[in-house]
Order: C-alpha cells, then structure tokens, then sequence
C-alpha cells in the first residue's frame, strides 16, 4: 500500500492480467515462465507481484483452477445465496457481517443532503486500482475506483453529498485504506463503519446486498425477492447502480441471470477481478 501509485497500478493491471491468463490456459497447465511472459515479467518477479497480490502462489491457484472453473462459481452464486438466506449463514463466509456496521443519515439529514457534515478524502492505491476514499465522523461514505483525473472523482463525490463540506484528508483516509485493505490479500480484521444516505427503498437494497455473503453472486431479480418485492428488480438495478460504497457494500456481486458478469459502475473488468479475489479468499479458509 505504500508504493508509488504508479508501481501499484501497474500490479493491479498486471494481476488482473495474469488471473485471466489462467483460467483462460487453466487446461493447458502453463509453468511459471510462461505465466510471467505473460505479464512482461521474470518468473522471479511475477511470483513475488502474485503472492503479494492475490495471497497464494501461481502453482496453488492453477491446482485450484483443475478443480473448479471461476466461471462456475459465479453461476453456482444463486443457490449459494438462497442457502445462506434461508439458513442464516454465519462465520467467515458472511464477509460483510464481520466488517461492516450500517448507519443511515436521518430523514431530516436525507432532506438537507447532508449539510453540515465534514467530509475528508484522499485517493490511494487499493488491489482494485486508484480510488477515492471519503469519511466522516460518522463512518465511511464514499469508496470509487477511478480512471480518472481526482477533480472528476470529486465531482461524483459532491453530488452524492452537495451538503456536505468537503477537504482534503489524505494522512486520515491513508489509516482507514489500511484497514479496508490490509494487505497481502488479506480481509479487514476490525469493524468498518459505513455512513450511507438514500430512501427507503435503496437503504433496504444496500442492506440485502450486505446479506450477499463471500463467494456467492445474485441477480436483480434474486435482491428484489429477497427484500419481497418480486416485480421491482428494475428499480432493485436502480438502486444497486446508486450504492456509493464500492466493494462494503458489495454491489460487485450482481450478476445477470445467465451468469454472466454484466456491468458495473466501476468497470466490469474491475467487478470480474474482484470476484475471483473474492473467490481466493474462500481458498485460504
């Protein structure tokens, strides 16, 4: 996390790269060399970025690749995800049950969107790229990754909270980043306090989408039956496209009803990595 945001965009660029051309060769059981030709790097030095970024060997996430196909898990997600619903999932894999506290800002607060509450930020390295971190007092409430210059990611940053006052907290936002992401592929380890504003509706959309549990991926239509709204998985979409929370609130775990990735606020490249980070995490458990 302290390297230069040069150097760690390039290791997530890289990782990402490297995830892809595994599972794309997972058959074929590629060496060491191979993989890191791949990535433009010595075997040396590829090893070291993987271990550092994904938390496990080349070697060991290939065996893991024999045994199960990423996309397999993402389209076993809806019967993970009904399992865990109706059973009250608990322990490691309900990630977000660990880490994260919900706060919602009161009808009052909601009105006045948000005035009068400072906001800090800074933009760091995260194993998802550049992103913009934003806190309060309160808890956390605001996480993009960025392609973009920081005076962009602002401005989506101030209109989700134009009554709010806004500074540059770099040194703060820096001890928070460590906590969200640890390192070496690890999970956070303490309680995250997220601060969220939005209707009803949406704040009961985010809180399933809290319910989604590590490894297990759902459909619009799966989130509106969850929160009994079986018509409005339209406007479920609508409110998972507003979360302004990226990967506490794990909107990355939507997927269409065929399987398929689909699309994300972030980039759904990013949401692709994500998963499978997730899905290595689940390995190490």
């Amino acid at each position: 996390m302290e390297k230069g945001s040069k150097q760690f965009e390039s290791d997530y660029a890289r990782a990402a790269k490297a995830l892809a051309f595994l599972r794309s060769r997972s058959r074929q059981q590629p060496t060491l060399g191979q993989a890191a030709a791949a990535v433009d790097l010595s075997p040396h030095h590829f090893q070291r970025l993987f271990k550092r970024w994904v938390g496990i060997s080349p070697k060991k996430y290939l065996q893991s690749l024999t045994l199960t196909d990423a996309q397999q898990q993402l389209r076993s997600g809806r019967s993970v995800l009904d399992s865990a619903l109706t059973s009250g999932l608990s322990g490691p894999g309900r990630l977000h049950d660990l880490f994260v506290t919900f706060q919602s800002m009161t009808p009052a607060e909601y009105r006045d969107h948000g005035a009068g509450l400072e906001i800090g930020y800074g933009m760091h390295d995260s194993p998802f790229g550049r992103c913009l971190l934003g806190i309060t007092a309160r808890g956390i409430c605001w996480l993009s990754f960025q392609e973009s210059k920081t005076a962009r990611a602002l401005a989506a940053l101030r209109d989700t909270w134009p009554g709010a006052d806004l500074s540059p907290a770099q040194d703060d936002t820096a001890d928070m980043m460590k906590r969200i992401f640890p390192g070496e592929g690890s999970l956070p380890d303490s309680s995250l306090p997220l601060l969220v504003q939005g209707t009803d509706f949406q704040l009961q959309v985010w809180r399933a989408l809290l319910g989604i549990p590590l490894g297990a991926t759902a459909t619009y239509g799966d989130l509106a039956e969850t929160i009994q709204k079986p018509r409005a998985a339209r406007a479920v979409g609508t409110a998972v496209g507003r979360n302004a929370i990226a990967f506490l609130i794990p909107c990355h775990r939507i997927i269409r009803s065929d399987g398929g990735v689909g699309g994300y606020r972030w980039g759904s490249p990013r949401k692709g990595v994500m998963l499978e980070w997730e899905r290595i995490r689940l390995m190490d458990e």
